[in-house]
């Protein structure tokens, strides 16, 4: 495996994390009355948007040439730190 191969692998799975911390969020919200719940879907969908753009980069990624990958590398790191700090957030504002 190349090292564009594991840093993919990688990547998908921590995506996978993100995909059950945010089931965690949605179902902590469900408990929620209804004005703090709406306000914590409107934090859960940013979540969700901000994984969709680090997976889109991913993709991207996936297709981009030996070369023209580690030019990626920096915008999917990017997505990926926003991804991070917006996540580690809302769990705490929600604990």
């Amino acid at each position: 495996m190349n090292e564009k191969d594991a840093y993919i692998q990688k990547l998908h799975a921590r995506i996978d994390e993100w995909n059950a911390e945010i089931d965690k969020l949605k179902a902590k919200a469900d408990r929620l009355e209804a004005e703090a719940r709406i306000a914590y879907q409107k934090q859960i969908q940013d979540l969700q948007d901000r994984r969709n753009e680090a997976k889109n980069k991913l993709a991207e990624m996936r297709t981009a040439g030996e070369g023209a990958w580690e030019d990626l590398k920096t915008g999917l790191q990017q997505a990926w730190d926003d991804m991070e700090a917006a996540l580690k957030s809302v769990k705490n504002r929600f604990k």
